[in-house]
């Protein structure tokens, strides 16, 4: 199968970035797997705060990705195209109508590998009747509709998916040695907080934005290091944050708040980690904290990093983060409830689930899983196409009919 994907590899980096570069290299280095991977690297932004933004020359951009999209299907017989679909947005969306305007007619089975949510909720109840309609002609019906999750079908199938396909995000194994070499250190660390109490290193690592749940965060571990002063007093909690701030009025509050005297010095900010960076923040944590009430979050690859590092993950119950997290995990809060957060941080300061994670990661969430249940998802599509009868026999079959001929 011939496959052709719009979409950009980082920089920027973010979760969707990341997944399509692991798309684009794995398949490749897969050839088993019997996908043919062509690639447009349809890059508009060069960093986090400029994704989603309107700028006159992205258009042009856009335009030239979709002209080299045309020619290459046309002269690679490409029928088939990865893309993307935009977030409830209004920029976005747009951008969406002009590329697939220009793409549908040249790629007649359209694939969506849906990273954002609530498009589909967005059309429905708030868009213009003619954003909705122009929506549903440009975008509807794909060939497939790949999501990362169950709960997040209903885009999927507001824009009438011919079909659905559910493949969870992944990661690359960042510990291959884990049982030898991580979890006998996150044991000991485990037995001396039991046994002595000592430092809880939490970590977050996101976009740094109130949606995010950055400030959550530091309002969890303010409330978790009061209550640890009177109810546990040799456990204490700091929290380590990282990751970019999507505007300087979000960074400046940031700053101010953990300048206030109740956080004193729980709280350090490291920027934008990649690489041996962090993993080396990863090693050292002893609780991923991810407390998002994102609209358009899906399934994110920083806690499934954490769950590949044997970390225990507190989370919110929102979008598709308890369906990434064991049934009943016990670390998840209702969205924007701190005290809740800090109390989910004390639990998790002395608790063994973070080695139950690593298993859940190495089942569910290892790339080469990843790649399998994408290409056998893709294939559908192609035996989709194999079993429709062609155009032209179609024709010839409309024309024996009418002369009458048997």
């Amino acid at each position: 199968m011939k496959l052709l994907v719009f979409a950009h590899v980082p920089p920027p980096h973010h979760g969707q970035s990341q997944m399509v570069q692991y798309i684009v290299e794995g398949l490749r280095a897969r050839p088993e797997l019997g996908i043919e991977v062509f690639h447009v690297d349809a890059r508009l932004s060069e960093d986090l705060q400029d994704v989603g933004s309107a700028r006159g020359s992205k258009v042009s951009l856009l335009l030239r990705y979709c002209t080299a999209a045309r020619r290459m299907g046309r002269e690679q017989g490409i029928r088939a195209l990865y893309y993307v679909p935009s977030p409830p947005r209004r920029t976005p969306l747009y951008r969406d109508w002009l590329a697939l305007a220009r793409l549908r007619g040249r790629f007649p089975e359209l694939i969506y590998h849906w990273h954002s949510a609530g498009l589909g909720d967005w059309l429905d109840q708030s868009a213009r009747p003619w954003e909705r309609i122009i929506s549903q002609r440009l975008l509807g019906r794909p060939a497939l509709s790949v999501v990362l999750a169950e709960v997040l079908r209903p885009d999927a199938v507001q824009l009438a998916s011919q079909r659905v396909e559910i493949v969870n995000n992944a990661v690359a194994d960042p510990c291959p040695d884990f049982a030898i070499a991580l979890a006998p250190e996150r044991r000991a660390r485990l037995d001396q907080r039991r046994a002595k109490g000592g430092v809880v290193r939490v970590l977050f690592l996101a976009l740094c934005s109130r949606d995010k749940g950055v400030f959550d965060a530091v309002e969890a571990v303010v409330r978790a290091n009061a209550a640890a002063a009177t109810q546990n007093p040799e456990l204490r909690f700091h929290l380590t944050v990282a990751g970019g701030f999507p505007d300087p009025e979000t960074e400046r509050a940031f700053r101010e708040r953990v300048s206030a005297a109740d956080v004193a010095g729980a709280v350090e900010y490291v920027g934008f980690l990649k690489g041996e960076a962090k993993r080396a923040v990863m090693v050292t944590t002893d609780v991923f904290l991810f407390p998002s009430y994102y609209a358009c979050e899906t399934h994110p690859l920083s806690v499934v990093e954490a769950m590949a590092f044997g970390l225990p993950v507190v989370a919110t119950r929102w979008r598709g983060l308890p369906e990434m997290l064991p049934a009943g995990h016990a670390d998840l809060v209702e969205p924007q409830d701190p005290a809740g957060l800090a109390a989910a941080l004390q639990a998790a300061a002395t608790s063994d689930r973070g080695f139950g994670l690593r298993t859940r990661y190495e089942q569910r969430y290892t790339l080469d899983r990843f790649l399998e249940r994408l290409a056998a998802a893709l294939k559908t599509v192609e035996s989709r196409a194999t079993d429709l009868p062609s155009s032209r026999n179609v024709l010839a079959a409309a024309a024996t009919r009418d002369s009458g001929h048997p």
